[in-house]
């Protein structure tokens, strides 16, 4: 993490839908959160990394998220595109804590 990395409270997490995206705004950044069916969340930015379309609006399977526009394979640990295409999504670092959800901003 950097030197100014900043951790923000962004909800509860019953206030996150299960196999949804929600987008969640802290400043400038639109960041989509997804909780999983196992309970596990991952926080992206809410932006295709192929002309920035909204990664919330895509189709959860397992650990990946598919682009609503273009179909893209998207690992929601890692924010890698998945072959055969290629790109990156950049990702938060997320933690529940009791009930509270944050990330952490740098």
């Amino acid at each position: 993490m950097g030197e100014f990395t900043k951790t923000i409270t962004i909800g509860q997490v019953e206030e996150f839908p299960v196999q949804l995206g929600r987008v969640v705004q802290v400043g400038e950044e639109r960041i989509c959160v997804f909780r999983l069916l196992d309970g596990s969340m991952y926080a992206l930015e809410d932006k295709s990394p192929y002309r920035g379309g909204p990664i919330s609006e895509g189709i959860v399977s397992g650990k990946y998220v598919y682009d609503p526009l273009y179909d893209w394979k998207i690992c929601l640990e890692s924010g890698q595109v998945q072959e055969p295409d290629t790109g990156q999504v950049k990702i938060y670092q997320l933690q529940v804590i009791g009930d509270i959800v944050t990330v952490n901003m740098e």
